[in-house]
C-alpha cells in the first residue's frame, strides 16, 4: 500500500500553491547561501590586525535567521489558507440541494404541493402577527395570521389558492404587541443550486436570490 504525505497531497490538488511553496523555499536557500558566502568571503579577507567584532557577526546572522523565518512562516500561513479554502469548498458542496434561510422576503410556491413557507425574526413579543402575501405587481393574493409569538425566530406556511400566478411573490410581516407595532425581520428559504469560493470567502449560488455569501445563512434544512 501506497501511503501518500500531507505535502504530496496538498501538492496533487493545489499545483498552484505547491509551486509557489516551492518558489519561495528555493529562493529562501539561495538567500540564505548568497550570505553565508558573503560572510566566509569577508572573513577570509579581514585584516588580522582588525578583525571583525564577534557582535557584528552575530548580528548578520541574526538578520538573515529572521528573515528566512519570517519566510517559512508565510509559506505555512498560505499552505494553511489554501487547505482551508479546499475544506470550506467540500463543506459548502454538502448543501448543495439543500434549502437556507436567509434575511428577505421572497416567497417561492412548491410547484408538487402548491406550499410556500417563509419567517420572521421578532424583536419582542408579539401578541398578534399578521402576513400578507403579495404578487408581482404589489397587490394582495393571501394572508397569514398568528397569535401570542415569543420573540426571536418563527416559521409559517402558506397554501396558493388555485389559479393563483406564483410568480415573483413576496411577503410584508406585521407584528402587534400592546397595540403598538413591533419590529418584524422577514426570513426567506432559498435552494442552494451550486457553490464557489473567492478571496478565501464561500459564496452560494441560490435558487432566486443569486449569489449570497455563505455567513448569510441563518438556517439549513
Amino acid at each position: 500500500m501506497t501511503t501518500t504525505s500531507g505535502t504530496s497531497a496538498t501538492s496533487a490538488a493545489n499545483p498552484v500553491a505547491a509551486a509557489a511553496n516551492k518558489k519561495n523555499s528555493n529562493s529562501t536557500t539561495e538567500a540564505s547561501d548568497r550570505f553565508l558566502k558573503l560572510l566566509v568571503t569577508q572573513m577570509k579577507n579581514q585584516d588580522p590586525l582588525n578583525p571583525m567584532d564577534n557582535a557584528q557577526v552575530t548580528s548578520q546572522m541574526a538578520q538573515i535567521n529572521t528573515v528566512t523565518g519570517i519566510d517559512k512562516l508565510n509559506t505555512t500561513i498560505t499552505t494553511m489558507s489554501n487547505n482551508m479554502s479546499q475544506m470550506q469548498m467540500m463543506q459548502g458542496a454538502v448543501l448543495v440541494g439543500h434549502a437556507v434561510m436567509i434575511e428577505g422576503n421572497k416567497l417561492a410556491v412548491d410547484a408538487s404541493t402548491g406550499k410556500a413557507s417563509g419567517g420572521y425574526e421578532l424583536a419582542a413579543n408579539a401578541a398578534s402577527v399578521n402576513i400578507d402575501i403579495l404578487d408581482a405587481a404589489g397587490n394582495k393574493v393571501g394572508n397569514v395570521t398568528a397569535a401570542g409569538k415569543g420573540a426571536g425566530r418563527q416559521d409559517f406556511e402558506w397554501t396558493a389558492p388555485k389559479g393563483t400566478s406564483t410568480s415573483g411573490l413576496t411577503f410584508k410581516v406585521t407584528a402587534t404587541s400592546k397595540g403598538k407595532s413591533s419590529e418584524a425581520t422577514p426570513l426567506m428559504t432559498d435552494m442552494v443550486d451550486a457553490v464557489s469560493t473567492a478571496n478565501g470567502s464561500l459564496t452560494l449560488e441560490l435558487r432566486n436570490s443569486g449569489s449570497t455569501a455563505y455567513s448569510k445563512v441563518l438556517a439549513v434544512s
